[in-house]
């Protein structure tokens, strides 16, 4: 005697060996034997065959009509199986016959629902129809996705993908069926999304799949201002003093939002005067006016090699960047300076300047120099007053125990894109310019940290201990700068925690109340909301600088590279940016200088392939 039984949710036959009351053991077709309970059993049969039952049950179960057998029992409540099947043959079931009715009901769950051991209930009409219009729109979406797998597989980007680009490679809707074509295509191509997307056309400019990336998460709504009126946030105090000074910029070429300037005025027996003039554009942008909300919101200008996105509209940058030939309303930093370029009175003032030049570091850079001072040759038409500031900013690393500093040996670098061609520049951290500029505006924020501090008037500083970087609301030591408290306030227009500084410096000038207190919202949600917004910027930045190395060595078809040891296996690349991972590298010191050979680049993932060719002297 055999059994057709149920186990597991699947049919199975086998040949009894023991029948007891409540168990049974079973033997199936190759041998395995297994105890199964009695309950589980649907039928027994001597014929056909065990080796034969299945086949006949699946032949007669698929000449049977879901359809049909559905209508047969719609106005039933329950019904069981060997009642279905004896009105539908006409006779008493066959062991083939009653195993072949159950296969079809256990098959067609949308028809029939599963009540019991061998009992079901038919769908109800409105349910059955919502199941198989969801069984044909799974089937439309499977034929429909297995074309777009192909034409992926061809390289041919799908027409239903082009509206739905930026979605697929940024953020990408993981039910759709779009996503889940490229991610078969993907799998069975052993490409990334980006590469296969890349090859169907998608991402006609690497660049611009990298910038739209950032876009896409930081700039939804586009980098313009939109409907922003900035005219009602342009009106600056009619009565500020006019300074009796002539003051100059020194700025990268591309800068057009020029926070800083510097004049120089002698006085009598060889003592002298240095301005430094800050933009001003907290006397205009008021806390929660439209213009200071976009503001607050960017936190910063976003700068890449090829392209920056500011934090203040262009017209607000044209009324208060430091433009020469203009009168620009500043706050003014005034040091009067003795012979030995000793700091004898300090005066902070909000006033007028007339900036008389704009100076370029690639123009500059030719006359001031180390090798130009050193022979005492400046040859400049501020040739006088860059000399003195020079001096001047060498007494200050001084005085701040950085003289010898090994960050003044550090290079910085920067990128000139023209036609999408790109130009690597070096200069060494502690150049003439560099020095002038960054220790007048490090005595600056300094200085005001100090007077907002000691009035008790709440500011934004950032500190250094233990080598950790933080900004709180409370003055604290910055160990790598070497000074008492550091508030950012020298770049106004370019980092939003700056014009809230200069907002409290200018209350304080002005005998004003400040508009901020230290439990101000307005305070702790711009401090932090520039700490998250600068450091994405920052990362960003740094890796389109490094997609752009990565350009500079394809357009100058670079095959072999020196490149220095950082440790292990990492390496900086020559003359740039770029640090890298060559799997090949032996085991050597930091600072070892090597060469290695350029064996692919891939500017989607950002990444170069290498090998170490040998150790090279320095």
């Amino acid at each position: 005697m055999n059994v057709f039984y149920e186990e597991a949710g699947q049919f199975k036959v086998g040949s009894i060996l023991t029948d007891n009351t409540t168990s049974l053991q079973v033997e199936a077709i190759h041998g395995k034997r297994s105890k199964i309970k009695a309950a589980s059993v649907l039928l027994r049969f001597d014929a056909p065959p065990l080796s034969e039952f299945m086949g006949h049950v699946q032949k007669v179960a698929d000449e049977l009509d879901p359809d049909f057998l559905w209508e047969c029992c719609t106005n039933q409540d329950e019904f069981a199986s060997t009642t279905l099947a004896t009105d539908y043959f006409g006779h008493a079931p066959s062991a083939v016959e009653a195993a072949a009715t159950l296969v079809l009901l256990h098959s067609a769950p949308m028809y029939f629902y599963k009540k019991g051991r061998g009992r079901y209930k038919a769908a109800p009409p409105d349910a059955l129809k919502s199941a198989l219009a969801s069984q044909e729109k799974k089937r439309l979406q499977a034929e429909q996705k297995s074309e777009y797998v192909k034409q992926l597989k061809a390289f041919v980007l799908p027409d239903a993908f082009k509206p739905h680009i930026s979605n697929l490679l940024y953020k990408p809707d993981k039910n759709s069926i779009e996503w889940k074509a490229l991610e078969t295509a993907c799998a069975e191509k052993k490409l990334t999304v980006a590469s296969l997307m890349e090859k169907c056309g998608a991402i006609p400019s690497s660049h611009d799949y990298h910038f739209n990336h950032f876009l896409w998460e930081h700039f939804p709504n586009g980098t313009d201002f939109g409907a922003l009126n900035t005219t009602e946030d342009l009106h600056d105090p009619t009565n500020l003093p006019i300074a009796d000074v002539a003051a100059f910029s020194i700025d990268d070429a591309s800068t057009t939002e020029i926070d800083d300037a510097f004049s120089v005025t002698p006085l009598t027996l060889g003592s002298f005067r240095i301005g430094i003039h800050i933009a001003a554009p907290a006397l205009g942008i008021k806390p929660e006016s439209a213009l200071d909300e976009a503001a607050a919101k960017r936190s910063s200008t976003v700068y890449t090699p090829a392209s920056k996105i500011t934090m203040l509209p262009e017209a607000a940058i044209n009324h208060y960047t430091l433009a020469e030939n203009r009168l620009c309303p500043a706050l003014s930093l005034y040091l009067d300076v003795s012979d030995d370029f000793t700091i004898t009175n300090t005066e902070s003032r909000i006033e007028k300047i007339n900036i008389v030049s704009n100076l370029r570091h690639d123009t500059l850079e030719d006359s001031f120099n180390e090798s130009i001072l050193a022979q005492n040759k400046l040859d400049h038409p501020y040739g006088k007053e860059l000399q003195l500031l020079w001096h001047f900013a060498c007494k200050m690393e001084a005085l701040r125990g950085k003289a010898n500093d090994t960050n003044n040996d550090k290079v910085d670098y920067s990128f000139d894109i023209q036609n999408d061609r790109v130009t690597i520049k070096e200069r060494r951290r502690g150049s003439p310019i560099d020095k002038v500029v960054s220790e007048l505006m490090i005595y600056a924020n300094t200085e005001w940290g100090k007077q907002l501090a000691d009035a008790n008037i709440a500011g934004i500083y950032r500190s250094q201990g233990n080598g950790k970087v933080r900004m709180s609301t409370s003055p604290a030591p910055h160990q790598g700068l070497g000074v008492s408290q550091y508030a950012w306030s020298s770049s106004p227009m370019r980092r939003y925690i700056d014009l809230i500084n200069q907002r409290q410096i200018i209350a304080l000038l002005n005998n004003d109340p400040p508009p901020y207190t230290k439990e101000s919202d307005g305070l702790l949600i711009g401090m932090r909301d520039f700490e998250i917004a600068y450091s994405f910027y920052g990362d960003f930045q740094r890796s389109m600088e490094r997609y752009w190395c990565l350009r500079w060595l394809i357009q100058e078809n670079i095959q072999t590279i020196n490149a220095s040891v950082i440790k292990e296996n990492l390496v900086k690349l020559d003359h740039m940016p770029f640090v890298a991972r060559i799997p090949s590298l032996p085991d050597l010191e930091s600072d070892t200088y090597v060469k290695i050979e350029i064996l692919g680049i891939d500017l989607l993932e950002r990444s170069l392939a290498a090998k170490f060719l040998q150790k090279e002297t320095s």
